[in-house]
C-alpha cells in the first residue's frame, strides 16, 4: 500500500511533478468533457431528425460551440495558474474586451453576436438550403465563430460569422427548373413523343444525379390561350446546377423530337427557373 503522505506528495502543486500531473489531469478532463458534450449534441441532432425543430438544433449547435470554448478557456487558465501565472491576470487579459482587441476589430464578439442574430432572425437554420456570399449548400452547423454549409460536391464551406453579408434562403430546399416542351401538332406522333420525353427525363436523372435534390415531377399538359399545348416537366435541382438541362438534355430531346416532327424548332423547348414560394420573412 502507498503511504498517504506519498499520495499527497504526488498531487502536491508545490513540486514540479505535482504540477505536471495536475496539468495533465486538467487537460485530459477538459478534453473528455468536450467529447461528451459533442456526443450529446450529436445525439440530440439524431433524435430530432425529421422533425420541425431546425431552430432548436441551430441553437444547440451554437451553444455547444460556446460551451466548448468556455471549457478550454478555463482549463487553460488553471493550467497557467499551476505554472505560476496569476489566474486573475489571465482572466483580466483574456476578458471580452481583451479578446476583441486581440482578434482585431472586435472580431470574436462580432462572430458571436452575428451567430445569435442569424438564428433568432430566422435567416438560416440547420438543414436548410441557403446561399451565403454566393456559395450554395445545406447548413451543417452554426457555431460561435463559423457557419458551415455542405455544397453539391459534398465539400464543407466555413464562413466566419462576421463576414456573412448576403443570405438567400431556399424554403423548399431546391430550385425548380421548369422545362416546357411543345407538343407536336400531328396527333399520330403523340404516343412516340410521350415515350421519348419520359425516357429522356429518366435518362438525364440517371446521368446527372448530383444536380438533383429530388426526383423529377410534372408531365402535365399546359394549354395556352393561343391554342398551343406544352408538356411541363419540373426538375428539383441545386441552385446554379442547371447547365446539363439547358444544354445536353434540351439538345438531345430536341434532336429526338425532330426525328418525329421534322418541322420542330429549337425554340419549342424552354428552360426556366423558379423558387416554389417566396422566402420566409424574419420575425
Amino acid at each position: 500500500m502507498i503511504p498517504l503522505f506519498s499520495i499527497k506528495g504526488i498531487f502536491n502543486s508545490e513540486t514540479l511533478g505535482g504540477r505536471i500531473l495536475i496539468i495533465i489531469i486538467i487537460t485530459v478532463s477538459a478534453h473528455i468533457l468536450v467529447i461528451i458534450i459533442k456526443r450529446l449534441s450529436r445525439l440530440i441532432f439524431k433524435s430530432m431528425a425529421g422533425k420541425s425543430v431546425a431552430k432548436v438544433m441551430s441553437l444547440v449547435s451554437l451553444l455547444t460551440s460556446i460551451l466548448v470554448f468556455v471549457i478550454y478557456f478555463f482549463a487553460l487558465g488553471y493550467i497557467l495558474k499551476n505554472l505560476g501565472i496569476s489566474l486573475t491576470a489571465y482572466v483580466a487579459s483574456a476578458s471580452v474586451i481583451g479578446l476583441a482587441v486581440g482578434f482585431g476589430s472586435q472580431g470574436m464578439v462580432q462572430d458571436v453576436v452575428t451567430g445569435f442574430t442569424l438564428i433568432v432572425s430566422n435567416l438560416i437554420d440547420i438543414g436548410e438550403m441557403v446561399e451565403i456570399n454566393g456559395q450554395n449548400g445545406i447548413v451543417q452547423s452554426i457555431g460561435m465563430r463559423f457557419v458551415v454549409i455542405r455544397n453539391a460536391m459534398d465539400a464543407e464551406i466555413f464562413f466566419p460569422n462576421r463576414n456573412i453579408t448576403i443570405v438567400i434562403n431556399y424554403p423548399k430546399g431546391y430550385i425548380s427548373c421548369i422545362v416546357d416542351i411543345k407538343i407536336p401538332a400531328n396527333p399520330d406522333v403523340r404516343p412516340s413523343f410521350d415515350t421519348l420525353v419520359s425516357t429522356s427525363v429518366k435518362a438525364v436523372y440517371e446521368r446527372y444525379p448530383n444536380i438533383f435534390r429530388a426526383s423529377p415531377s410534372g408531365e402535365k399538359v399546359i394549354k395556352t390561350s393561343d391554342g398551343k399545348e406544352y408538356k411541363r416537366m419540373i426538375f428539383k435541382i441545386w441552385p446554379g446546377r442547371g447547365a446539363p438541362l439547358e444544354t445536353t438534355f434540351k439538345q438531345e430531346l430536341f434532336q429526338g423530337i425532330k426525328t418525329l416532327d421534322p418541322g420542330y424548332g429549337d425554340w419549342m423547348i424552354s428552360v426556366n427557373y423558379e423558387i416554389d414560394k417566396v422566402r420566409k420573412k424574419p420575425n
